[in-house]
């Protein structure tokens, strides 16, 4: 009788740290960049009543001997009626027999799996000294940005800008206590860029959160927000000056305004991407060349993320006995 795994948000929580999850980011993106995973273009079902869409990303990766599917729904009616916009799960297949493993919460997964590629490109990318980060966008997505952030460097110190200013006052204690380090509100885009270290961009803005003018130099920024053709989440000015890493060449090539609309504007080629994170994890790719350049990382993340995280978090849940059993 086969016996499936069902791990909840607050479950996954408990099972895993965000060290564990950044681990697990390296080994997806370098076997991405160099190895000869299975990830095949993302099926999309458009529903029109009501209104909303299911996206379904399928994944193999040898090394981990597992099959990956996460499914994510996007229903516009859900804020009307006290449910989430976005909702998921992960679903995990063994991948020497195809049993069903486990399920997961997709939400969790994907909150934790896109802060950690964060995580691994400030480790790879920013200077070793920095000490402090500034967070756009008071979400979820943005607390685990700097969860990521302060687990690879010695952050002392972070702000937070928000359109909400409510949200950026819970934001700051709720993580200045759970990451034991000083967080303040920025009044503007400016004071929060102002000498600061690392910057991860994880907002919903569809146009540049601050202006390039206002960069010091050496900073590293990570920017998670834009996934959209139409949307710039981050100035032209600093993409074109910077050193620019991505997570996956042609995922961000097709899928974000932020290298899409220099690119049709005809300032910006695929030949300023400097490489993939994952050849920079493998040693096949130059990092930062001097303390004074910008680096960027851009993300729009690929199946084979979710595949890793939720794979790791299994193992882990599995030795710690956490979860329900259901059986097949």
């Amino acid at each position: 009788m086969t016996q499936l795994r069902i791990l909840s948000g607050k479950q996954i929580r408990a099972a895993i740290n965000m060290n564990d999850i950044v681990e697990a980011m390296e080994l997806a993106f370098v076997e991405l960049s160099t190895g000869n995973p299975e990830m095949p273009i993302r099926a999309h079902i458009s529903i029109q009543d009501p209104e909303g869409t299911a996206l379904f990303m399928p994944s193999y990766m040898k090394p981990s001997a597992m099959i990956g599917v996460k499914t994510v729904t996007l229903f516009e009616d859900n804020r009307n009626n006290n449910l989430p916009y976005i909702q998921g799960m992960v679903c995990l297949f063994d991948g020497n027999n195809g049993t069903p493993r486990a399920v997961l919460d997709g939400m969790t997964i994907t909150s934790l799996r896109t802060g950690a590629a964060s995580g691994l490109a400030t480790r790879l990318l920013s200077r070793k000294e920095s000490e402090t980060c500034a967070i756009f966008g008071a979400g979820v997505q943005g607390k685990t940005q700097l969860e990521a952030v302060c687990a690879v460097r010695g952050i002392k110190k972070a702000c937070v800008y928000d359109a909400l200013p409510a949200a950026a006052e819970s934001f700051a204690k709720e993580m200045g206590e759970q990451l034991g380090i000083e967080i303040v509100v920025a009044k503007s885009s400016k004071d929060a860029v102002k000498d600061v270290d690392i910057i991860c961009c994880a907002s919903i803005s569809e146009t540049p959160v601050f202006d390039d003018r206002d960069l010091p130099a050496g900073v590293h920024i990570n920017a998670v927000g834009s996934y959209k053709p139409h949307v710039q989440e981050v100035p032209e000015a600093m993409v074109l000056r910077s050193r620019l890493y991505v997570d996956h060449r042609e995922s961000a090539l097709e899928e974000t305004g932020d290298l899409i609309i220099p690119i049709k504007n005809g300032v910006l080629t695929e030949e300023h991407i400097v490489a993939e994170i994952g050849e920079v994890a493998a040693g096949k790719a130059p990092g930062r060349s001097s303390d004074s350049e910008i680096t960027f990382f851009k993300t729009v993340g690929v199946a084979l993320q979710d595949l890793a995280a939720a794979a790791i978090t299994l193992k882990r849940a599995e030795e710690q006995g956490l979860g329900a059993m259901v059986e097949l």
